[in-house]
Formats: structure tokens, sequence, C-alpha cells
């Protein structure tokens, strides 16, 4: 039981020092290499953070409207229990 708990502190501390050991600059291009082409329709190329940022489809508003009354759910005809003995 005790190895098992070693075993565990010994993993999370593995992932402990893995996950803090990243990057904190900014984002830029390799030597040689190009930004990506102007969009059409755009005036300027995107930023590093705006290609970061996540648009409107991405992550949609969130509707909250709450359901005022509970109905019976209706008679759905599709609704079928399983064949006995499947086709083949």
């Amino acid at each position: 039981m005790a190895r098992h708990v070693r075993n565990g502190l010994m993993i999370g501390a593995m992932a402990l020092a893995l996950a803090s050991c990243g990057g904190r600059e900014s984002l830029k291009p390799v030597a040689g290499q190009n930004l990506p082409a102007v969009p059409v329709g755009a005036a300027t190329a995107p930023t590093a953070a705006d290609m970061m940022d996540p648009g409107t489809q991405a992550r949609p508003e969130r509707n909250v409207e709450l359901l005022t009354q509970s109905r019976q759910r209706g008679n759905d005809e599709f609704d079928l229990p399983p064949e006995s003995r499947p086709q083949q």
C-alpha cells in the first residue's frame, strides 16, 4: 500500500516538473519562415495573439434560457425495442 502511494507521489511530482518547464516567451516565426498570408478581405495580417484567440464559431455564446414549465414527452413512433434475434 505504501509503495502505491509513493509511486503515485513520484508520478505526480514528475508530471508537475514536466508541466512547469514550458517557456513563457512571445511567439515568433521560425527563422526563414514567413507568417501566414493575409486573409481575403482583411486589411492587415493577424498577429499571433489574434490567431490564438478563439472566434465566435469556436466558442459560441451560451444560451442560459431556463425551462419554466416541464412537459410530457410526446409519442415517438421510432422508439422501438431491439429485435429479439438480429438479422444476418
